[in-house]
């Protein structure tokens, strides 16, 4: 009889991350449960779907899923293809995803990014593409010249951008890129930024917290991942404006938000969709994950059929 009670206040909650062990994958799972919820991690790679007509189901390491009430989208930038295809079968199954599908996928191509921001008024840098090594000479020209920096597509964690500081570096770098079939984006360098850039966490309409990374000594690049350090700082108005009108530019309830200070106000670099929680929640001393769930509570539908002990 117990077992058939409804528990209205109970969410089921899928997390998709391919390593339990990671920091934002254990926040998360902590911060639900605190919250009496249950919470169960799925490797995306090892989910596999049946998308039949009216009936959508996803089968995980031989076993048929129950359908949740929400799903955490933690999916790694190598697995996106495949990471996003199985969000999409849990959003054709109703579970509230806390990031979309298409949103992520927005959200993850660059230069698809820039066109967006550029379309809504946002600022960023001067930001230039093309195809052919013929038109090099044009394209550093285009963006202010050197110093300049040069990024890889499908570059993350600072992996695959490069700062060239002269005209004749810019080039050689830029027709290697070429040579290799390798899609990049060129890019104004911000000196005044000073090899430091600000992470804004963005939930729903909020920035909820805001970290300083800056760059190791000699290290342009400010990614924590690279040795930079965290600090907490006060952002503006304009910057907080700046982060969540980027944030739903992509369509994402959460995200990570990247901007340089620069002369002519914050410039956005990156719109991250599944942000690390370790150091910004370390730098802030605030809960995000707690935030996160909290946010599912107040979007989520529960499926009110669902039964303690069920799946």
């Amino acid at each position: 009889m117990f077992i058939n009670i409804i528990l209205e206040n109970i969410l089921n909650i899928a997390l998709l991350s391919r390593n339990p062990k990671l920091y934002s994958t254990r926040r998360l799972v902590e911060a639900a449960q605190e919250r009496g919820h249950d919470v169960r991690i799925l490797d995306a790679l090892r989910c596999y779907m049946n998308m039949a007509c009216n009936r959508p189901e996803i089968h995980y390491k031989g076993e048929k899923l129950p359908v949740y009430d929400a799903v955490i989208p933690r999916i790694g930038a190598s697995v996106t293809f495949y990471g996003t295809a199985v969000l999409r079968q849990f959003e054709m199954m109703n579970v509230f995803p806390l990031n979309e599908s298409v949103a992520i996928s927005r959200s993850r191509d660059k230069l698809r990014s820039m066109q967006l921001f550029s379309r809504k008024g946002i600022g960023m840098p001067l930001t230039g593409f093309a195809n052919k090594p013929d038109d090099v000479q044009d394209l550093i020209k285009m963006v202010g010249g050197a110093p300049l920096v040069i990024k890889l597509l499908e570059g993350t964690q600072g992996i695959g951008v490069v700062l060239a500081e002269t005209k004749k570096a810019a080039e050689s770098v830029i027709e290697a890129f070429m040579g290799l079939k390798a899609n990049i984006l060129v890019q104004e360098y911000i000196k005044e930024a000073g090899g430091a850039d600000i992470r804004c966490l963005v939930i729903g309409d909020k920035v909820v917290a805001s970290m300083k990374r800056q760059g190791a000594e000699g290290e342009f690049r400010s990614n924590l991942h690279r040795g930079g350090s965290a600090s907490v700082v006060k952002i503006t108005p304009t910057e907080r404006k700046t982060a969540v009108l980027a944030a739903k530019t992509m369509g994402l309830n959460v995200a990570g938000v990247d901007l340089l200070r620069s002369n002519s106000g914050p410039l956005v670099m990156e719109v991250n969709s599944s942000p690390g929680l370790e150091g910004i929640e370390k730098a802030t001393g605030k809960d995000i994950a707690g935030m996160i769930i909290e946010f599912i509570e107040n979007n989520a539908k529960p499926n009110r059929t669902r039964t303690r002990g069920k799946g």
